[in-house]
């Protein structure tokens, strides 16, 4: 074999297993991304599961701010049907149901009878579990993204993304009260 046909072969070898490992490295990525985003599905599931519960439990002490539960139950189908539109559906459902659960949260402080009850408690010490986790994985699963975005906007990845159908994946975006930073005032009156 004559040298010229040997330094082609192989720079083609280089080329061909250079693509190949950049490839692999994308679906690692893309993959990463799919079971990080299947990790915060299993904690909203739980958390969409928890919910009925917690009406149940607070339906009976609560019977004249029924318009609360009804803001709650709503919030939660809409989240539920949210769950295949996409990361930003996704979270705008989310942070809605949030919110109705904090108000449903407020109310319960005001009947002692009902913040005494253990099953109450068990059922948002569950709620409070569920949040954390999901916290952690939208945290995980942002990383993911990132990291994924990362690859395939950056050279050499590009050349073989594009072309190969890697896209863009959203975020999760955390609701908007939780990214401002309150003002604290410490001055006495």
């Amino acid at each position: 074999m004559d040298p010229v046909t040997l330094i082609v072969l192989v720079v083609l070898v280089v080329i061909v297993g250079g693509g190949m490992l950049l490839y692999n490295n994308l679906v690692q990525r893309r993959l990463r991304v799919d079971e990080a985003w299947a990790q915060i599905d299993v904690q909203l599931k739980r958390r969409h599961d928890l919910i009925p519960n917690l009406v149940n439990a607070v339906k009976g002490y609560m019977g004249f701010e029924q318009k609360v539960l009804e803001n709650v139950t709503a919030a939660r189908a809409n989240a539920v049907a949210a769950g295949g539109q996409g990361p930003a559906a996704q979270a705008a459902a989310e942070n809605q149901l949030t919110q109705t659960l904090r108000s449903l949260f407020a109310v319960v402080e005001n009947y002692p009878d009902l913040k005494a009850n253990q099953n109450v408690l068990a059922l948002q010490e569950q709620l409070t579990t569920t949040e954390n986790q999901i916290a952690f994985s939208r945290q995980n699963y942002n990383a993911s993204v990132l990291e994924y975005n990362t690859a395939i906007a950056t050279f050499p990845s590009m050349l073989i993304a594009g072309p190969l159908g890697f896209t863009r994946r959203e975020f999760f975006e955390a609701e908007p009260e939780a990214q401002q930073v309150p003002q604290v005032d410490l001055t006495l009156s």
